[in-house]
């Protein structure tokens, strides 16, 4: 009998969380919130609730480990490839690169979805808005501050409240395009498109705060 290396009990566990997540993601998305159950999910996984549980204690934590796992290897992806402000290029050609790549980031389909799915309960089920809040924008806005921060140390840019910095630039950003897309609004944007609101965008947030365009 050929020898078999023993699998550590860490990477069958991840892999089993793994599993969980992906089960809990196309019901979540099918079925909502509310008629979501764990037993469901425990049956289309082929174990028992116990298991289940073992790795979430609620449907609530399941669903927030669900809405943090499916924002956060695209988000990370963001900004990750993204240089720093004013590197190798002016401030607002990197302000136009870090729009874009939000707006990527918000109209890939799963997070629309998400977002739906959210905005759909939360009425019946009120605690799951600060869920959405804490795995997605909140941890939006923490990295758009890093990421002012990170400019600001390396001096290309002014000190500021690099919070406040952020969050208006995705508010202007997102604007109206990105709730006409959660409504369902035809809204099939060119990358030319795309790009002169973006770049409409940052020229207005860099008037507002007398920012240098270069």
């Amino acid at each position: 009998m050929p020898y078999e290396a023993a699998i550590p009990e860490t990477t069958r566990s991840d892999a089993k969380r793994r599993a969980i997540l992906d089960v809990a993601r196309d019901v979540f998305l099918a079925r909502g919130y509310a008629a979501t159950s764990m037993s469901e999910i425990a049956a289309k996984l082929g174990g028992s609730k116990g298991t289940l549980y073992n790795y979430f204690r609620s449907k609530e934590e399941l669903f927030g480990a669900f809405l943090a796992d499916s924002k956060e290897e695209a988000a990370a992806r963001l900004f990750e490839s993204l240089a720093p402000i004013g590197e190798g290029r002016g401030l607002r050609e990197s302000l136009i690169d870090l729009g874009i790549s939000l707006m990527e980031f918000l109209q890939i389909d799963e997070i629309i979805a998400a977002h739906r799915l959210v905005v759909a309960e939360v009425g019946r089920f009120p605690e799951i808005g600060p869920l959405f809040y804490e795995t997605g924008p909140l941890r939006g806005e923490q990295r758009f501050t890093e990421y002012f921060e990170q400019a600001m140390d390396a001096g290309r840019l002014p000190r500021a409240d690099a919070r406040l910095l952020g969050k208006r630039l995705k508010d202007l950003v997102m604007s109206d395009v990105y709730l006409r897309r959660i409504w369902g609004v035809p809204q099939a944007m060119t990358s030319v498109e795309l790009r002169d609101h973006v770049a409409q965008s940052v020229d207005l947030f860099l008037k507002a705060f007398d920012l240098p365009r270069d």
